[in-house]
């Protein structure tokens, strides 16, 4: 009997449901500021250089 009491314990008990959801959230919110930045690299290279290539004629 004390087996079946434990599960219907453990069934019931909810304290790691909550850790899980932030840790699923935590991952959420991560992988979205990888993609961002993945996304944003690229056209921040190219304004760089844009505006790099763009000062070098100025000056000459």
């Amino acid at each position: 009997m004390k087996i079946r009491q434990f599960v219907k314990k453990f069934a019931r008990d909810e304290r790691g449901v909550t850790a899980l959801e932030y840790a699923i959230l935590a991952g959420i919110i991560v992988a979205a500021v990888v993609a961002g930045v993945a996304f944003l690299s690229s056209g921040l290279q190219s304004g760089f250089q844009n505006l790099s290539s763009t000062i070098v004629s100025a000056t000459t």
